[in-house]
């Protein structure tokens, strides 16, 4: 292997670690994120979810881009003041503008069934 070859590989290597632990520092560093939440339509019950585990639209569950699997976050409606705490163990969604996608449980609670999405702020839980 030539010294070129061992330079570009290990460009690359250096490249996607900085990409994967930037990513996952934001995730863990996140205070508070305000966007829109959505939620999951019925004819996913069932179906894996990216953590491995089926979706359960009764469970309090989540959706979001880049939390790790596991976390637990509170989500505020600071319209109304209603809140929910939610596990993420999915990724989603994938709809621009939007931060989370709730569980039917979980959207209910927020009171937004009725309307689809609605706006929240999102904070880890320790």
């Amino acid at each position: 292997m030539g010294a070129y070859t061992r330079i570009i590989r290990t460009s690359c290597a250096a490249a996607l670690l900085l990409t994967f632990t930037a990513g996952s520092a934001w995730a863990v560093d996140l205070e508070v994120q305000e966007g829109v939440a959505s939620f999951y339509s019925d004819r996913f019950q069932g179906s894996p979810t990216a953590s491995g585990e089926p979706f359960d639209q009764q469970a309090l569950t989540a959706a979001h881009p880049t939390l790790p699997f596991g976390t637990k976050v509170l989500v505020t409606r600071p319209d109304t003041g209603q809140e929910v705490e939610v596990l993420i163990n999915d990724r989603g969604p994938f709809v621009q503008g939007r931060i989370i996608d709730l569980s039917k449980s979980a959207a209910r609670k927020l009171g937004m069934i009725r309307r689809g999405v609605a706006p929240v702020m999102i904070t880890l839980v320790d």
